[in-house]
């Protein structure tokens, strides 16, 4: 499969969002009056904000984690829509749906109770090469496979 140098470009800037997030975070905990926690890019607790938002009454604030997780969605809707590879994708049976449905409620549930992720918090320690993220991720590899 070839790719495309636009398609080469976007996935590297995509790449360098946590790096970049990382580096910004500190750069700003340097400045603030106010401590602030040095974080990357994420989206368990992002989730959580967005849902709080809708579910709470107007006046939230209104941040860089909730504007995310929108953000990801309609943006990667427009991509598909200016590549012209939009398509609704479906089940095939009512089981394979109810699985699918269950194990996402368990995931979401368990990145909750455990404040993020695991894959997300092996890729943002990944990298800053904390050795602990790597062997984690390879778990996480192997177990999937």
């Amino acid at each position: 499969m070839r790719v495309r140098a636009w398609q080469a470009v976007a996935a590297a800037l995509t790449g360098l969002a946590i790096p970049f997030a990382w580096w910004f975070t500190a750069s700003m905990s340097g400045q603030a009056f106010d401590p602030m926690q040095v974080e990357a890019v994420t989206f368990t607790g992002p989730s959580a904000d967005t849902l709080m938002l809708v579910l709470s009454p107007p006046g939230d604030v209104l941040d860089f984690n909730v504007g995310l997780v929108p953000g990801v969605f309609l943006g990667s809707a427009l991509a598909t829509l200016i590549a012209r590879k939009w398509k609704i994708v479906g089940f095939h049976d009512g089981y394979s749906m109810r699985r699918y449905l269950l194990g996402a409620a368990l995931m979401g549930f368990g990145g909750m109770l455990a404040g993020g992720c695991a894959v997300g918090a092996g890729i943002t320690g990944a990298s800053v090469f904390a050795l602990t993220a790597w062997v984690a991720l390879r778990a996480i590899w192997l177990a999937a496979g």
